[in-house]
């Protein structure tokens, strides 16, 4: 097992010690937000993980409202920003604006300078708006004319798209939709949960709020425990078995031979690794075990492991590969 830097019992007391934020900003979004457990599970993970977020689901599920409530239980900045057919890049990075009375150029930054940017329906968007994303989600900067800029931390893309209405939208390439750490599938609320919603709902003229509970220097201050968090090399070698797999089924003898067209990269293997430090965190625990690597998996594998012909015709979706890969993989 790899030594970690600190005692995992000095660890796990620092863990309890900076997740009592995350536990009550869990808390405050619950207020407005009934059920939907993976979603904002995920959406902690992320904050966490320092990774972006797809999250796809039909209309009125919550899916802006629960962004916008994790957003508003930090003192973060936040930007919502409508992607739609009509979108330039201008419109979301900034552009270069001319100065008549000085004759020189000025920058005006556009909404991706924030913490928390809400890229909503960005499959709406043309091309050219998808991929102005691309170097503000890798580099965590963004380029104007000649100049760079650092864009601030903490910095998330939290996109959602819309699974079924596909008429007039463009699909994310695969280079961008790699480069989101989670997808997160929002599924119908239980008749139980939907009857909570309409309880607490129901009264217009005072809906919950959400409060603030957490500040930049939380997150940060978290993100360092959860670099120090123990794995047993037994998991990064059982993490990198998985990513292989789904490369070269047949070598790995999973029965996915010819139903997977691309395989997951090495930034799947590093997100893994990432999204079970976190899990672990979250669940109070100083060292990574197996079961964080598999309940994280569907999030990071999802959108990676893109079907082959063949898949589709048996309408193998990615949580079937997923749930088969996991399930062929030994576990250490």
């Amino acid at each position: 097992m790899t030594t970690p830097s600190k005692d995992i019992s000095a660890i796990e007391r620092e863990v309890a010690e900076k997740s009592q934020p995350f536990r009550q900003l869990q808390e405050e979004i619950h207020r407005v937000i009934v059920g939907q457990e993976e979603l904002v599970h995920g959406l902690l993970l992320g904050l966490l993980a320092n990774g972006h977020i797809l999250i796809e689901g039909v209309p009125g599920l919550a899916k802006t409202t629960a962004v916008a409530a994790l957003a508003q239980g930090m003192e973060t900045q936040f930007q919502r920003v409508q992607f739609t057919p009509d979108l330039l890049p201008a419109d979301l990075v900034g552009t270069l604006v001319y100065r008549p009375a000085t004759g020189d150029f000025m920058v005006k930054k556009g909404p991706i300078f924030t913490n928390i940017v809400l890229a909503d329906e960005i499959n709406r968007a043309p091309a050219k708006v998808q991929s102005a994303l691309l170097e503000a989600m890798q580099e965590r900067q963004v380029t104007i004319g000649s100049e760079t800029f650092a864009l601030p931390e903490p910095f998330l893309v939290l996109a959602t798209q819309n699974p079924v209405e596909q008429e007039g939208t463009y699909p994310l390439p695969e280079a961008q939709v790699d480069r989101f750490m989670l997808k997160i599938l929002v599924r119908y609320p239980t008749a139980r949960e939907e009857r909570q919603i309409l309880d607490r709902m129901q009264k217009q003229a005072s809906p919950p709020r959400v409060h603030a509970v957490m500040k930049p220097s939380d997150i940060a201050a978290a993100r360092l425990t959860v670099d120090e968090i123990a794995m047993d090399d037994r998991i990064k070698d059982y993490i990198v078995n998985l990513v292989v797999a789904s490369r070269d089924p047949k070598s790995s003898k999973v029965p996915l031979d010819g139903l997977i067209a691309y395989g997951a990269s090495p930034r799947a293997t590093l997100a893994l690794s990432r999204a079970a430090r976190a899990h672990a965190f979250l669940d109070g625990r100083g060292y990574v075990v197996p079961q964080d690597v598999k309940d994280i998996a569907p999030m990071v594998l999802r959108h990676r492991l893109i079907p082959s012909f063949e898949a589709e015709a048996e309408d193998r979706t990615g949580d079937d590969l997923v749930k088969t890969l996991l399930a062929s993989v030994a576990v250490p």
